[in-house]
């Protein structure tokens, strides 16, 4: 029976996950197998900026800035190719980048991750909003989560955003923003992935209704595998049941390496619905 660096034995179908071994990362980062069911173009699609808040053309990552008062968020956006060919609704994704992706230009948020594989040419069925942080703030400041906050409400005034379909997910600084981000707002999600984070097991007694996969690398130098531990443990002592928890043999911080190209991840996020809309 697997066990975390912490010895929690794991519970057959209500547990950790098994832990997955380096052989297996190796095959989803090197399999041909579309990851995400992702069909591949010819070309990188990010376009550099275009007029502030124009449309963004579907199938193309574009940079766009939110103003909200006197500042100005500058963020990835990316629409479903076939965004334009319906009225239906379509699912969010937002996608918060680590510390290193602070430093430099907006093109520097598509290092990793979900704008990572949209601007090689993937792509991806939902509207992805990949904001950049301030190098000299944190994704899980007061002042960042009210930023993201207004994205989203940006968002869903501009697009036709399912309001039962909102997701985000993290990396590093991203991911102990993804942790605050659902703490503070659980009801608006859909589902989360935090990658690599941590935040307060206070929050635990919040987050029990929220499906939650969280992702790891046990020989993580920068961010402790503890402080995804204790975060698991505090939702699971509340009585959540929907958390998921992938721990990384012999991986250390890049954990995000897995986590977005596993297929499973995807296909679950798929099937994640809010209990409840605003």
């Amino acid at each position: 029976m697997a066990r975390t660096a912490a010895g929690h034995a794991a519970a057959p179908g209500g547990g950790y996950d098994r832990r997955m071994r380096s052989s297996l990362v190796l095959f989803l980062l090197l399999s041909s197998a579309a990851p995400l069911a992702i069909a591949q173009t010819a070309k990188a699609q990010t376009a550099k900026a275009q007029t502030a808040n124009a449309e963004p053309t579907p199938g193309r990552q574009v940079e766009q800035v939110l103003k909200v008062g006197d500042v100005e968020l500058p963020y990835l956006c990316y629409l479903p190719e076939t965004y334009a060919e319906s009225d239906e609704v379509v699912p969010l994704l937002l996608f918060l980048h680590g510390r290193g992706e602070s430093n430099g230009p907006l093109s520097r948020v598509a290092s990793w991750g979900p704008p990572k594989y949209l601007a090689a040419g993937e792509r991806l069925p939902y509207v992805v909003l990949s904001p950049q942080c301030p190098k000299s703030d944190r994704w899980n400041s007061d002042t960042q989560q009210q930023q993201l906050v207004a994205l989203l409400d940006h968002a869903e005034r501009t697009w036709r955003i399912d309001p039962q379909r909102i997701c985000v997910t993290g990396l590093s600084m991203g991911g102990f923003g993804t942790w605050r981000l659902c703490a503070d707002h659980p009801e608006r999600f859909a589902a989360a992935v935090p990658v690599c984070g941590g935040g307060d097991p206070a929050w635990g007694e919040k987050l029990t209704a929220l499906p939650i996969w969280v992702w790891h690398g046990e020989a993580d130098r920068a961010v402790p595998f503890a402080k995804s531990v204790e975060m698991v443990d505090a939702i699971r002592a509340a009585g959540g049941e929907r958390v998921r928890f992938t721990t990384l043999e012999h991986i250390g911080h890049n954990a995000w390496e897995s986590a977005y190209r596993s297929p499973e991840v995807w296909s679950w996020l798929g099937e994640q619905r809010a209990a409840r809309q605003r």
